[in-house]
């Protein structure tokens, strides 16, 4: 039987090893939180700049945006895509929300060439500072698919919009093809982890009448043949419903 000193020896290297290994837990663990907060903030923007508007994106951009009118909120405005693509007669004011700094510094670059006057707002989805009412339009435009609680989220694009006011987006989403559904329930994972929480199974059509609007034409479509599991896209107008 060992002796006591030796019993004490050899719980002091035990907890030794283990403070040791907390230590390079921990560690690893900041390094890989200060490794996603770089991608988060100065790579993901720049992935999003590129790859994020296409030709077959940007024609229904421009098909769609032009009709915004008066005060606008476009919710996870990102890099800027749509800034210069609204219609300065009819626009008199842009709420550009987005919670993603390098975001917003891409965005900025956009703003020196538009004709509308834009106000970035540095804050979430779920979170619109804006007063019930206060705005004529609302623009969604890949972004109901990162919004960690859509539901609430699309209670405030709705508690912002006046009576009658008309909800314009642009999402991918649930496909309705069987073989297609189950490639974006395998692949969701890559998306959410590569773009921030995107998740490709959302059904679109029924976030936006289960928040209270009513929908007044839609498009559906996939927009480009690989991958096909990621854009299957809607696309189209809304508007508020009273009450």
């Amino acid at each position: 039987m060992a002796s006591p000193e030796i019993m004490r020896t050899r719980s002091r290297l035990k907890l030794r090893v283990v403070r040791d290994r907390c230590e390079r837990f921990v560690a690893a663990a900041f390094a890989c939180a200060r490794a996603m907060a770089f991608y988060k903030d100065h790579i993901y923007p720049h992935v999003v700049n590129v790859l994020g508007d296409p030709k077959p994106f940007r024609n229904v951009r421009e098909q769609i945006l032009p009709m915004a009118e008066g005060k606008v909120l476009e919710v996870g405005v990102g890099p800027g895509p749509n800034l210069l693509l609204y219609d300065p007669a009819k626009v008199s004011k842009i709420y550009a929300l987005e919670p993603n700094a390098g975001m917003i510094r891409l965005a900025e670059k956009q703003r020196s060439h538009a004709r509308v006057e834009i106000e970035f707002i540095d804050l979430p989805g779920e979170r619109i500072p804006l007063a019930d009412d206060a705005v004529d339009s609302v623009v969604s435009t890949f972004t109901l698919c990162t919004i960690p609680d859509v539901c609430e989220a699309m209670r405030g694009m709705r508690r912002v919009l006046k009576p009658g006011g008309k909800f314009i987006f642009f999402e991918h989403g649930r496909a309705p093809d069987p073989q297609v559904r189950e490639w974006q329930r395998r692949s969701e994972p890559i998306t959410r982890f590569l773009l921030e929480g995107c998740t490709v199974t959302r059904d679109i059509p029924s976030l936006i009448t289960g928040a209270g609007f009513e929908i007044q034409q839609i498009s559906t479509a996939y927009l480009a043949p690989f991958p096909k599991a990621w854009t299957y896209c809607f696309w189209g107008t809304a508007v508020r419903i009273s009450g």
